[in-house]
């Protein structure tokens, strides 16, 4: 029987791409909000372009945040600020905002879930109920275990290659590196394990002047040089697979990458959807995470099944996992979970769903309180979800992100009898 060989590609951006500063502007305002009233209620929304900053959206919240002031900063955090800015500076952008309060027809919903409202309904009312979810949609959780952080490889790849660029930015180990940079790469696959690295791409900003050298082609050699020894080695040093002599390196193939951030292109929140999630090896929902305070299961419905499904593979029944979940607006159960183990499953898909419902409250109250979203930028100093907002939402392993957290597989492994 012949192998069955495939090439893979994801990819990742640096916390300067004008989409993720964006994210990191709408989640930074989330963060500011949760820290001085939990229950408030956030879709914060922005758009940025040369020397703008565009806030909008609906919140509800008994306090009150200083938006452009956490704009500027976080803009200024990101790294646009001086000459090297081009046309976006943290201290001279115009900031604007268009901000209303929740719809209070989306709020009652929320306030009170179906379960509660309804006299017919069959089902009996607990705390955990009183919360519908905050919209309809459907979300995906993924795990495999191709990393220890139970992720995809190329995913994982991508997302140090592009903290890593940022990394050498802001430590200073080379000067002329502006914020906005792109990494991306291919595994080469057979019989559905990773084997070989193809390709790997870095793009990142520069200035156009190098040490003195200005000559265009001398100063892709430098970057060429400096990003294959300070950022693609030591991120590889540390994989399960290296680059090896045929794995072919693209730096900065476009030519010249001077002009970027929202001066090259304008950027907006949730537009890095694949990036923050499994790079495409999973399905998506569609809904973004960024701006949106917990009761969005965009977010923490999203949150939840990446946690039933690294749980599951962690547990040792299935190798690949993928959870479904499916919400009506103001409604708290799930209309529908799905799980497809993709033929990997130690058990049946059918089992592994029985274990599920019996180990995993996936109501929105229920998911807020497990994790304690609302509390996490407290927790942690007054920023959570804006460090998020950066380097992927799923598999994180520099911060301690409780959906990531395995304590339910040993449980899941003895009911299973393995």
């Amino acid at each position: 029987m012949s192998s069955k060989k495939y090439l893979f590609t994801s990819e990742s951006v640096t916390e300067g791409h004008p989409d993720k500063v964006c994210d990191q502007i709408s989640d930074a305002i989330l963060d500011n909000f949760l820290c001085k009233y939990p229950q408030a209620r956030v879709a914060a929304e922005t758009s940025v372009t040369t020397g703008m900053v565009l806030v909008s959206g609906e919140i509800t919240a008994d306090c009150y945040v200083d938006i452009p002031h956490i704009v500027r900063e976080t803009v200024k955090n990101i790294g646009y600020i001086g000459e090297s800015s081009g046309g976006f500076d943290a201290t001279t952008c115009a900031v604007l905002t268009s901000i209303d309060e929740q719809s209070v027809d989306i709020a009652g919903g929320v306030n009170k879930a179906f379960e509660s409202r309804d006299n017919n309904a069959n089902t009996s009312i607990t705390e955990t109920e009183d919360i519908g979810a905050g919209d309809q949609g459907i979300m995906f959780g993924f795990a495999c275990n191709e990393t220890p952080e139970l992720m995809p490889l190329p995913i994982s790849l991508a997302h140090k290659l592009s903290k890593r660029l940022a990394d050498v930015r802001k430590q200073g180990l080379v000067h002329y590196l502006r914020p906005d940079g792109k990494s991306q790469v291919t595994v080469e696959y057979e019989n559905n394990k990773p084997v070989r690295i193809e390709t790997v791409v870095i793009s990142t900003q520069h200035d156009p002047e190098i040490n003195g050298e200005t000559d265009n082609e001398k100063v892709q050699e430098i970057i060429r040089k400096d990003m294959i020894e300070l950022v693609i080695k030591p991120v590889f040093a540390e994989s399960t697979l290296n680059i090896e002599e045929n794995t072919k390196l693209l730096i900065n193939p476009s030519g010249r990458f001077v002009i970027g951030g929202p001066q090259g292109d304008a950027g907006l929140t949730g537009r890095k959807i694949i990036v923050d999630t499994y790079g495409g090896y999973s399905r998506h929902g569609g809904g973004a995470f960024s701006g949106k305070d917990p009761t969005k299961v965009d977010r923490s419905a999203a949150y939840a099944a990446r946690y039933v499904a690294k749980n599951i593979v962690a547990a040792g029944l299935a190798d690949k996992c993928e959870i479904e979940l499916g919400f009506a607006i103001g409604v708290a159960k799930p209309v529908s979970i799905m799980v497809d183990t993709f033929g990997t499953g130690k058990i049946s898909d059918d089992e592994i769903m029985d274990l599920i419902e019996k180990n995993f409250d996936l109501r929105p109250y229920a998911i807020i309180n497990q994790f304690d979203l609302r509390n996490l930028p407290k927790k942690n100093g007054g920023k959570f979800y804006q460090l998020l907002a950066a380097y992927g939402h799923m598999g994180r392993t520099d911060i301690d992100v409780p959906w990531e957290h395995t304590d339910k597989a040993d449980d899941l492994r003895k009911q299973a009898n393995l």
